[in-house]
């Protein structure tokens, strides 16, 4: 595959991995990790049968079994089945904490969605107009592994940030997919504005969608493309349209400039509508399956074709000795977009 166009070492701004975050200025220490995981594709600077309609009481029941994973440094990794069949599976490429989404028609080595989890957690101070990163994914086995606890129904693991921040990610199978949980322990005197952890959810193979031609949002007006008001990516050398950032405004106001071209070389792309619900789904090659992902709230919901991505972003605050929780939902299921956007609805108030 084509390598995506880098320029010169240089320092990240926000806008490069989290432009979500707005008017918050981001200094990172280092550049962040650009390479692909495994063999999920391109490196980037981001990031059959219809099943009947599964409701989220019937999701949260459903029976799974915890089969062992591999064995990394002495430790055994859980791999979480559904009586669905989808599996999730602690990636033992990555030392940093990855999983990866099995769907039932798939080998086991699959690598068709692999999720950082997360890719970074960001704080900002109150007062503050500057953004400190206290977590940074990083690929390969060069960082330190977590010690990951599981049960039936799911997996996750702890560890303490700087701040002091006591930072617990749990993953859940469900029938339909996976609810990602972040909470954030503030053990400190100091009150934080925002804190976030970016959920990086990437789709390969038979689901990658480089011009955006399986990528849905919703509107008032019902279901669309993300890129729908940028026809000509369709056939512009893939030189001119990537690299690029898709996105779409929820709560927050519609940019006034729809295409931002930045010295960097990304080319940022602002709808000119407002979605009406967190949430942005991709279809596969085929038609047959959609992987979905959809928050309580968020600012904007936004892609990365290159990595096909799915951003639903969400952030709290979080006062001195307050804990804060966030949590996002990926759906993958046999059926429409119109299956996908149904689930969605049934399950987004249960989201923190």
């Amino acid at each position: 595959m084509r390598q995506a166009r880098r320029g010169p070492h240089r320092r990240p701004k926000i806008p490069d991995r989290l432009p979500d975050i707005r008017r918050v200025k981001l200094d990172f220490k280092r550049v962040l990790a650009d390479a692909p995981i495994g063999s999920i594709g391109r490196t980037s600077s981001i990031c059959r049968l219809r099943a009947p309609l599964i409701g989220p009481i019937a999701c949260l029941a459903a029976a799974l079994v915890v089969r062992p994973g591999v064995n990394v440094q002495g430790q055994e990794l859980p791999r979480l089945k559904s009586a669905s069949g989808l599996q999730l599976v602690v990636d033992d490429a990555n030392a940093a904490p990855t999983l990866r989404l099995v769907l039932p028609d798939r080998s086991d080595s699959d690598r068709s969605i692999v999720v950082l989890f997360p890719e970074h957690v960001t704080v900002v101070r109150t007062g503050a107009t500057d953004g400190q990163q206290l977590y940074l994914w990083q690929p390969g086995s060069g960082t330190a592994r977590p010690v990951w606890t599981h049960d039936t129904r799911s997996l996750g693991y702890e560890r303490d940030l700087a701040g002091p921040i006591h930072f617990t990610a749990r993953a859940t199978l469900d029938s339909d997919g996976v609810r990602f949980r972040y909470e954030f322990r503030n053990a400190s005197t100091t009150s934080y504005a925002m804190i976030t952890a970016i959920t990086d959810p990437r789709l390969t193979l038979f689901l990658h969608d480089e011009r955006l031609e399986r990528t849905y949002v919703h509107y008032a007006s019902g279901l669309d493309l993300l890129a729908a008001e940028t026809p000509e990516r369709l056939t512009m050398p893939l030189q001119d349209w990537l690299p690029a950032r898709y996105l779409a405004s929820f709560t927050w106001p519609v940019p006034d400039r729809r295409v931002e071209r930045r010295s960097d070389g990304i080319t940022y792309y602002n709808t000119s509508r407002r979605v009406d619900e967190p949430f942005i789904a991709t279809m596969s090659i085929d038609k047959t399956w959609v992987v979905a992902s959809f928050t309580r709230s968020t600012g904007n919901v936004w892609s990365n074709p290159e990595l096909t991505c799915q951003h639903v972003d969400p952030q709290t605050a979080l006062a001195p000795g307050a804990t804060g929780v966030i949590e996002i939902k990926v759906l993958a299921l046999r059926g429409s977009l119109d299956d996908a956007f149904q689930h969605m609805r049934e399950q987004r108030n249960s989201l923190r």
